[in-house]
C-alpha cells in the first residue's frame, strides 16, 4: 500500500493522551490516521480544517460513542504532524485544548526554522 502523506508524532503530546485510551479506542485511532496516510482526499468526516485558525486540523475519531479529537498540522504538502488530543465530552472544543494546540504547533515551526 502506497503513501500519500505521512504521520509523525511531535514529542509526547499525543502518545500520553492514546496510551491512556481502551484498546478499542486505540484501534480506532490507528484506523483513522492511516486514512490520512493513504487517501488522497480525506472526509470531513476524519479530518477537518479549524476555522479561524492559521493551519491546524483536527483529526476526527468515533469508537463506542466516544468522541476524540487530534490536532495535527502540515509541515510541506505530504508530513502531518500529531500534536495534543482530547476526549471530547461536548459539542464545544474546549478552549483550552485549542489554545493548547496552537501554542504547539507554534512550539514546532520555532524548533524547526532553529
Amino acid at each position: 500500500m502506497e503513501f500519500v502523506r505521512q504521520v509523525v508524532v511531535y514529542k509526547k503530546y499525543f502518545l500520553d493522551f492514546y496510551q491512556k485510551q481502551p484498546d478499542k479506542a486505540q484501534r480506532k485511532i490507528e484506523w483513522t490516521i492511516n486514512l490520512i496516510r493513504v487517501l488522497k482526499h480525506i472526509p470531513e468526516k476524519y479530518f477537518k480544517h479549524l476555522r479561524n485558525t492559521k493551519g491546524l486540523y483536527e483529526i476526527r475519531v468515533e469508537s463506542e460513542g466516544n468522541i476524540y479529537r487530534i490536532f495535527s498540522f502540515f509541515d510541506d504538502d505530504n508530513l502531518v504532524v500529531l500534536g495534543n488530543a482530547f476526549h471530547k465530552k461536548s459539542q464545544k472544543t474546549p478552549k483550552n485544548e485549542l489554545e493548547r494546540a496552537i501554542k504547539i504547533m507554534e512550539e514546532y515551526y520555532n524548533e524547526k526554522n532553529k
